[in-house]
């Protein structure tokens, strides 16, 4: 696994919004830096109308936390902000403090390639306030945007069927750190390749391409072109058949294919990139199969993504491997996860916690308060069968009851006989590794058994299942109380 530090010069401490190190400094001015804080990373819908979310970027945050500093020329920069009277934004006590930092907060996180759900803190941070308040923007764009890809991702792969999917989506991605974020999510999600070389080579994910139109273009004649690529790709035939028409392209790549087996090669797959796909996969399939081409493969790329592929498969489209690029690198259809980043406790001058909550018109965006953890319980197959968010300081739960954190009428049992497992588990203590850095493989083997022990129903692409989710009994009861608390407050100022 590549250090991000292989990416990017050796820190990243100003990754981050002006208004977390104006409040850092504010913190430092109302002599409250230090004060020891709870934040939880989460969002609040899942994505893509989906069942699920499917969880990365943990590994990409942590790298950065561990070498977070600010070095002389960060220090400069701050030294040169001002504000609407062109004074300093901030102070030479504030800077030398940010010259001597050092991320020594504590991290508890759900495993990249976990399946999660709405309000579960993926990450949280436990430390002093001024620390866990600085990370915030940086977790929000890896977390977030990872956990968006690999969801897309997993959603793409299962509408394929067990068809591979190579992600072909490194010159639509939003830049090169998009590209390779991306590259490196969707490979946890379920895709085979990437074209991405870059991305192969830092994570050691499997690289996969063919030719561009441009290649066909070059030549006087379609027929020429593919003997060409043949000759220079001998072990690597896929052809692109569809810059001028595409069946006559197959023909095309046919009488290719006989000279590459007269040769003792072959033909490996040809593309299509355009046209009525579930038409021209099932003409090309029966011209291949009538030529005795029966193992070469066919390729469709050309704007796919998980609605399409099943739309397709549904048609009879004869493909065998599906190239998408632009709608999953830039979650076309949901382009931000809109995750979010919380103060959920705080402990008091005089020791002891106090629960912020931030109270809303809408239920779904009241926050949950408290030093949270999330469980969840397991079948005797080993199915996943609900979630429950509690607190760590209040009493043990029994597991009874959880409550809809959007509705209070809305509640469901917990069967005594489901084992449960804790799904937050330490990352960083004191800002320093707890455990080894499992390897991408291993993360992508993670999300596979995961996704397996969804019910089908939760991984359908339409109106999926709802998975239960819920508050702890407990800690629905804090909540409503300290929101009606607050409500009096309010109306009473």
């Amino acid at each position: 696994m590549p250090r991000v530090s292989d990416l990017y010069r050796p820190t990243l401490a100003t990754l981050t919004d002006l208004y977390e190190l104006t409040m850092a400094a504010g913190y430092v001015t109302a002599d409250v830096a230090d004060r020891e804080a709870v934040f939880s990373l989460s969002f609040r819908t899942l994505p893509f109308e989906g069942g699920y979310a499917l969880t990365a970027g943990l590994e990409t945050a942590l790298q950065i936390l561990e070498g977070m500093s600010f070095e002389g020329a960060d220090l400069e920069h701050l030294r040169g902000l001002t504000g609407g009277a062109g004074t300093r934004l901030f102070n030479d006590q504030f800077l030398e403090l940010l010259a001597g930092f050092r991320f020594t907060c504590d991290v508890d996180a759900i495993p990249e390639g976990t399946v999660a759900f709405a309000n579960e803190p993926l990450v949280r941070i436990r430390g002093p306030l001024l620390q866990a308040q600085l990370v915030e923007s940086m977790l929000l764009t890896v977390v977030g945007f990872q956990t968006l890809v690999a969801t897309k991702s997993a959603r793409v792969v299962e509408a394929a069927g067990g068809g591979p999917v190579l992600e072909f989506g490194l010159r639509r991605a939003q830049g090169p750190d998009g590209a390779l974020s991306a590259a490196r999510a969707a490979y946890i999600g379920g895709v085979a390749a990437t074209s991405n070389v870059l991305a192969g080579r830092l994570y050691g994910i499997p690289v996969r391409g063919t030719h561009a139109h441009s290649w066909v273009q070059v030549f006087d004649d379609e027929q020429t072109a593919f003997d060409a690529y043949a000759d220079a790709q001998p072990d690597n035939v896929t052809l692109l058949v569809d810059t001028y028409d595409s069946l006559a392209g197959v023909a095309h790549a046919i009488e290719t294919g006989r000279k590459l087996k007269a040769r003792g090669g072959t033909l490996d797959a040809i593309r299509l990139d355009s046209g009525d796909l579930a038409y021209l996969s099932i003409e090309a399939r029966r011209l291949l199969d009538a030529a005795g081409f029966t193992e070469t493969k066919v390729v469709a790329s050309n704007d796919l993504d998980e609605h399409t592929i099943a739309s397709l498969r549904a048609e009879g489209a004869r493909i065998d491997i599906w190239g998408v690029g632009t709608k999953l690198d830039t979650c076309f259809d949901q382009p931000a996860l809109g995750a979010i980043y919380k103060l959920t406790a705080i402990c008091e001058p005089g020791g002891g916690w106090r629960y912020p909550v931030k109270v809303s018109e809408l239920s779904a965006k009241t926050s949950i308060p408290g030093v949270l953890g999330v469980r969840r319980y397991v079948d005797s197959t080993g199915r996943f069968r609900a979630d429950m968010i509690y607190d760590e300081d209040l009493p043990d739960p029994d597991g009874d009851v959880i409550v809809d954190p959007a509705d209070a009428l809305h509640m469901r049992a917990i069967d005594p006989a489901w084992r449960r497992e804790e799904l937050l588990v330490p990352a960083l203590r004191s800002g320093e590794r707890v455990t080894a850095a499992p390897s991408l493989e291993e993360i992508r083997g993670r999300a596979r058994d995961q996704l397996g022990r969804l019910h089908p129903a939760i991984r359908r692409l339409l109106n999926p299942h709802v998975y239960p989710v819920g508050l702890e009994r407990g800690l629905h009861n804090r909540r409503t109380e300290l929101v009606l608390e607050r409500r009096r407050g309010h109306k009473a100022g």
